[in-house]
């Protein structure tokens, strides 16, 4: 279907389609910097630790970049 919206809550990111279903929910870890980046209609950015990670809607993996 697509994103609709991702919201932070604790430690993971929840994301929702645009029925409102929590489509999947993504570690975002603990430290101070660490957290949701921003979404896309079709991906979600997570920093953690160094790195920005990049998920689908399903939270598959599709790369990771170095933060700087």
């Amino acid at each position: 279907m697509g994103i609709a919206s991702a919201v932070q809550k604790r430690n993971y990111v929840h994301v929702y389609d645009e029925r409102g279903r929590n489509v999947s929910q993504i570690p975002s870890g603990n430290g101070p910097k660490d957290g949701l980046v921003g979404f896309t209609g079709t991906t979600v950015s997570i920093r953690r630790g160094n790195n920005i990670y990049t998920y689908d809607e399903n939270g598959r993996n599709l790369f990771e970049k170095h933060a700087y």
